[in-house]
């Protein structure tokens, strides 16, 4: 079973990676499990709306980068709700 290209462990190295880069980008902090849980489900989240859109990607770096600006993206709404 692989998630975008990439395996179950991958895909939580790779999530944890695209969620860190996405808190120093976005300069907040939210320590390890967030990161991964943010990585993951950011990316989880831009493939869906890429798939909707007749856009589909595979390969880790793919999956760091649409990682990387859905965790992004969900930083930002999590700010914009808190506020």
């Amino acid at each position: 079973m692989d998630v975008n290209g990439v395996g179950w462990l991958a895909a939580i190295i790779i999530g944890g990676l695209a969620g860190w880069m996405a808190e120093q980008f976005m300069k907040s902090n939210m320590g390890l499990f967030m990161n991964i849980i943010l990585g993951i489900l950011g990316a989880v989240v831009l493939n869906a709306i890429l798939s909707f859109a007749g856009l589909s990607f595979a390969g880790w770096l793919a999956y760091l980068v649409i990682g990387f600006i859905g965790a992004c993206l969900l930083i930002a709404v999590g700010r914009a709700v808190r506020h």
